[in-house]
């Protein structure tokens, strides 16, 4: 009788939960899921956590399938010549193929100060650390450092709920958008009271515990500080001697494999194929976990995987729980001139937030139900966005 075929997903965000749930589709893989935490953590709504307008959190029994085995643990090391995972609460767990779908967490900050005097929104403890400390300073005026998607989408919350706030961009105000929805977001912060600070003197410099002082000599007042400019990955693939890119991403080829090793698939966040990397976003992880599960059981078969075709159509970002921006790009992740602002935006990415759970569910009922149009997908070679915030 032919055994089944061991596969470890390590991390149950949006690609781990997508790709484990992918796996069932044969009845001789059985899936082993490995996260740190007993609940789906919806991420891009952490900011809504922070401004208690949502919980951020979904019961892995809504999201993940029947067939897939919950190990509520963290990874410390992989061992790949003997096929193993390490366990911080002890013991191993044995896979033939393991998808390693860590995500991102918040980069450590530059400047100093920032680690000691400053909060983050990267993660739920962090999230979670972060509202009890506003909770704690009901008055206090609040700094957001970052001008991408994360700080933007933070200081909208938080204006939204009465907060008086300020919004240090280091640079470009969502360098991502186009100039129009750059301009409309603007003007939505405003209208909101929210103090913008833009531009090369923006830049942080130090954060102390009561000012946060710019490259061109200001200083912010203190309160509560929140740093949200940039993401990093864990380092467990580094560790475990995986090919890794500068950041700590594997590298992997076309088909999401790891360089040097045919048992080891990357997705999410924490890949860079051909050493060019996605945007670390929601919006590339529901597109890498799928083709990750569908490399690691084409190997299964004996075919050959297919090269990944991930679009990136769009980026939405909400403003409070009235108004957001939906803005239109190119497949390979370049903005262009069209957006839909206002009201309408806020509706468009309600309903993407939506429909993440609703996509990870139908998922794990239907395996191999989720799949982007055509129109959608690029194969051809994409972008590598340094101007744009990596993630959220």
């Amino acid at each position: 009788m032919t055994r089944n075929t061991e596969v470890v997903v390590l991390g149950g965000g949006y690609a781990g939960v997508l790709a484990a749930n992918r796996l069932t589709r044969r009845d001789d893989v059985t899936v082993t899921l490995i996260n740190p935490r007993p609940r789906f953590v919806h991420r891009i709504r952490l900011h809504q956590l922070v401004g208690r307008t949502d919980d951020a959190v979904v019961d892995f029994d809504t999201v993940l399938a029947g067939r897939v085995r919950l190990v509520v643990d963290t990874a410390t090391e992989i061992d790949t010549a003997h096929r193993t995972v390490a366990l911080e609460g002890g013991g191993t767990v044995p896979y033939d193929y393991l998808v390693y779908a860590v995500g991102s967490r918040s980069d450590q900050a530059p400047v100093p100060g920032a680690d000691e005097h400053a909060h983050r929104i990267a993660g739920l403890e962090e999230a979670l650390r972060l509202r009890d400390a506003l909770d704690a300073a009901p008055d206090a005026p609040v700094t957001v450092v970052g001008g991408g998607p994360t700080g933007v989408e933070t200081a909208s919350e938080l204006a939204e709920a009465g907060r008086e706030v300020t919004l240090v961009c280091g640079g470009v105000l969502v360098p991502y958008l186009h100039p129009r929805g750059r301009r409309y977001v603007a003007r939505r912060l405003a209208a909101m009271g929210v103090r913008v600070l833009d531009g090369p003197g923006s830049v942080v410099t130090e954060v102390a515990g009561d000012a946060v002082r710019l490259a061109d000599g200001a200083e912010v007042p203190g309160g509560v500080t929140i740093w949200a400019a940039g993401f990093a990955v864990p380092d467990l693939a580094r560790r475990s001697g995986l090919s890794t890119d500068a950041l700590g991403r594997v590298l992997t080829d076309e088909t999401l494999t790891s360089v040097g090793d045919e048992r080891v698939v990357a997705t999410g966040d924490a890949v860079a194929p051909s050493d060019v990397p996605f945007r670390m976003s929601c919006q590339a992880a529901v597109q890498l976990g799928p083709a990750a599960a569908d490399t690691v059981l084409s190997r299964i078969a004996g075919e050959e995987p297919s090269p990944i075709a991930v679009g990136m159509a769009a980026l939405c970002l909400s403003l409070g729980r009235r108004a957001g921006i939906y803005q239109f790009a190119r497949r390979n992740d370049r903005a262009v001139r069209a957006a839909v602002p206002g009201r309408a935006g806020a509706m468009i990415k309600e309903a993407v937030c939506s429909g993440i759970v609703r996509m990870l569910a139908l998922e794990a009922r239907r395996p191999g139900t989720v799949t982007l149009p055509s129109w959608v997908q690029h194969p051809e070679r994409r972008h590598t966005l340094e101007v744009v915030e990596a993630g959220r």
